[in-house]
């Protein structure tokens, strides 16, 4: 496998405690009520930057040596790790260069380059961001830092299921997003010495690379996926983090667009938590996969809260409408979104943005 065991996410801990915010673990007695068991939702919209990823690019940042980070460090993402990465350079007193795509949300963008760091656009159907972002680091010297394939990030990552283990300590299941598969992987390892535990990521129906990747026992490219599912939209799982999941992961859960809407207006509704699209897809999960989990409490992780106001706005429209109609439905019999919802929130993209969180 990978090498990694719990040890590495217990030493990130360690490295970070003092930096990170330890984000809360949320409970609502009128949701558990509409699934029928107990939910902890850790909600990571609070965490500096507003997502996760500030965890292990902070504890990546901190391994480096004195040589590298006076050389700077570069990425690509979606937008969380770059928004990330900025902050965490920052903090180290060291340069940050980052590649996203052009259909980033502007908010997440704005944040990036108000934390200093510089930003390169690219074209998600077009170029080859690895091939681009490794280029770059040729001809300036600067240390990678991915957003997944790294082991101090997926360390890093880790630590929000340790804070998770530590104050919920009879969970049955633990829902987690799954993009490139550091969160599922930093997760996996840190539940790894809980026997019994189930750990299940959750990606969009359109975005599958790590189902299908599963189901082949390698990982599987698919075609640039569309969802609103920003920072979920890989082709394929990251290397390290896929070694790690399928030998620890239970299983993948797939949920359609109208369903994280859904989700995202439970979210605001019952905990006034503002997760981006992104976040909200473990909640989701638990709401398509309600009969397939095993008895007891679950854990969901809502890894961030980087969103446009004006895509958020018309999201939790579509969620709230798509609530109201299921009130009385039980989860598993809730409805896949109808053409027109799907068009809706495929339309929503970037505008004016929010400010920055550090």
């Amino acid at each position: 496998m990978s090498g990694m065991t719990s040890l590495d996410v217990l030493t990130a801990m360690d490295r970070v405690r003092k930096q990170v915010v330890r984000t809360p673990l949320l409970t609502s007695a009128a949701f558990d009520a509409l699934v029928g068991r107990r939910v902890w939702v850790k909600d990571e919209t609070k965490q500096r930057t507003g997502s996760f990823k500030f965890r292990g690019a902070l504890y990546a940042l901190s391994t480096l040596s004195k040589a590298e980070r006076a050389a700077g460090v570069i990425a690509g993402s979606s937008g969380n790790h770059a928004q990330a990465l900025a902050l965490a350079a920052r903090l180290h007193k060291a340069k940050a260069t980052v590649v996203i795509p052009g259909d980033a949300p502007a908010a997440k963008r704005e944040a990036v380059e108000a934390l200093g760091a510089r930003v390169i656009a690219y074209d998600r159907r077009r170029d080859r961001r690895d091939y681009l972002v490794h280029q770059i680091a040729a001809g300036s010297g600067q240390t990678i830092v991915p957003s997944s394939d790294h082991r101090a990030i997926i360390a890093g990552a880790g630590t929000v299921a340790f804070e998770m283990l530590q104050e919920a300590h009879d969970l049955a299941a633990v829902l987690v997003p799954v993009g490139g598969g550091g969160l599922l992987a930093g997760t996996a390892l840190a539940a790894a010495h809980r026997s019994g535990l189930r750990v299940i990521g959750v990606e969009p129906v359109t975005a599958n690379d790590t189902q299908l990747s599963l189901r082949s026992g390698r990982r599987t490219p698919i075609p640039a996926p569309d969802t609103i599912a920003d920072g979920l939209r890989h082709t394929e799982p990251a290397r390290l983090p896929f070694e790690i999941i399928r030998h620890l992961v239970h299983d993948i859960v797939t949920v359609p667009e109208g369903l994280i809407a859904e989700a995202m207006a439970h979210l605001w509704r019952y905990y006034r938590t503002a997760a981006e699209p992104s976040g909200a897809v473990a909640l989701a999960g638990l709401m398509q996969a309600a009969g397939r989990l095993p008895d007891g409490p679950i854990g969901v992780v809502v890894s961030g809260g980087n969103t446009d106001w004006p895509v958020y706005r018309q999201l939790l429209d579509i969620g709230m409408e798509r609530t109201e109609r299921n009130l009385d439905a039980p989860p598993a019999a809730l409805k896949p979104p109808d053409q027109a919802d799907r068009r809706c929130m495929i339309r929503c993209r970037s505008s004016p943005s929010t400010p920055p969180r550090t």
